[in-house]
């Protein structure tokens, strides 16, 4: 007999998803993951964009049975009136409200969130947005790869002297709306207390720009300009990429006090390990250069596997470069559960990312797989008590569909 999972911490949550692609349904997501119940919301027709990005299954994304598992679908067309009531009913009722439409969007659809929660004082609603609900810059379209830029990552991301490249995943939405949850989740911990919900604001580049550490009081302090490190970690040493033999890299962070003298000893070169001067991270920064190549010319002459065996041996931070190959075959990421395997509905295997973080009491699950488009249309208009004439009425004139 199967056992269902335990419930989730957030089981009972009602949240409605009113955003699109990446940044707003990847927060949806996180909470959909841990129990909520989310209803999103999709254009008739083609439905979220992300359907179709990048490589297709039956005609479906496989990225879609990650960014939307544990959802409901509702297809409504929000420029029309009568989908506008449903998403206030819908609002209505639930405890928090998702949206990452440009600013203005909302309230062009009568759907103001001031006025959504002053009907429902208890609702919290995330906005994400590229440049948030205010400033000069408000009404620009902004995508992750802008907040990325203007946050400052897209600058140091980059061989010095080159051109800067972008991470390689959405990164800046991403940031975004795990900022959107923990915003969420402050909300409703407050709303314990004072009964009432709020609207959160999250800008793109303001999450990425949240994630820059020292490099505005650097600015404040000194006038510098922190600039691209590569593989390196600017003003920390050693901590690099380091060629070996077998033409693989070995990423080593030997930074710390005692890694440093452990790293040496390990690579032989005691007298650099021994030397008063680089006893700390700022004669280390000093002398980078010349630690680096210590290390390159030790690494250069064994292979990845080697470099790692004897750093491992030696309690040196130290590891290889993953591909998604590396990552699928790798037993850590099996035992932690990250490997999660699904069946489509055609019965074969999607392997896709474990639920992360890890609970002890009430962990997240996968629940259900991705919805298909309007799959869930009649069973939520059912719930908001909308009779089967009004939802076929409302089918005929477009305002909702349907799962085909």
């Amino acid at each position: 007999m199967e056992t269902k999972p335990p419930a989730g911490p957030l089981a009972g949550l009602k949240v409605v998803e009113l955003g699109q692609l990446i940044a707003g349904p990847f927060a949806a997501k996180t909470l959909a993951d841990f129990g909520a119940d989310v209803v999103k919301i999709e254009p008739p027709g083609a439905g979220d964009p992300l359907r179709n990005w990048r490589m297709l299954k039956d005609g479906t994304s496989v990225w879609w049975q990650v960014q939307s598992r544990n959802k409901r679908s509702v297809a409504l067309d929000l420029r029309q009136p009568d989908a506008q009531d449903i998403v206030r009913k819908l609002a209505a009722e639930a405890d928090v409200l998702i949206e990452n439409f440009r600013p203005g969007a909302m309230e062009g659809w009568g759907l103001d969130p001031q006025q959504l929660v002053e009907a429902n004082p208890r609702l919290v609603v995330l906005r994400i947005s590229g440049y948030g609900q205010t400033g000069p810059y408000r009404d620009r379209p902004g995508f992750g790869v802008v907040g990325e830029a203007m946050g400052g990552l897209r600058h140091l991301t980059a061989e010095p002297g080159r051109v800067p490249v972008r991470v390689g995943v959405s990164i800046g939405d991403t940031l975004a709306a795990l900022h959107g949850v923990i915003g969420i989740l402050m909300a409703l911990h407050e709303r314990q207390r004072s009964g009432r919900g709020q609207v959160i604001d999250v800008a793109l580049y303001e999450a990425v720009f949240n994630c820059m550490e020292s490099l505005l009081p650097e600015y404040s302090a000194f006038g510098a300009v922190r600039g691209p490190g590569g593989s390196a970690l600017p003003g920390i040493a050693p901590s690099n990429a380091y060629l070996c033999s077998d033409g693989g890299y070995a990423l080593i962070a030997g930074n710390g006090d005692s890694i440093f003298k452990r790293l040496m000893a390990t690579i032989a070169r005691d007298d650099l390990g021994n030397d008063p001067a680089l006893a700390d991270n700022a004669g280390r920064v000093k002398r980078v250069a010349e630690i680096d190549a210590a290390i390159g010319a030790w690494t250069k002459t064994r292979t990845v596997d080697e470099v790692l065996r004897a750093l491992d041996a030696a309690a040196v931070p130290a590891g290889r470069i993953y591909t998604v190959a590396d990552i699928a075959a790798d037993p850590h990421y099996a035992a932690r559960g990250m490997l999660h395997e699904v069946r489509l509905a055609d019965g074969e295997a999607l392997t896709v990312p474990g639920i992360v973080p890890k609970l002890s009491r009430t962990p997240g699950a996968h629940q259900r797989n991705a919805p298909r488009l309007g799959q869930d249309t009649d069973a939520v208009m059912r719930e908001l008590g909308i009779s089967e004439e009004q939802v076929a009425a409302l089918k005929s004139r477009g305002v909702i569909k349907g799962e085909a």
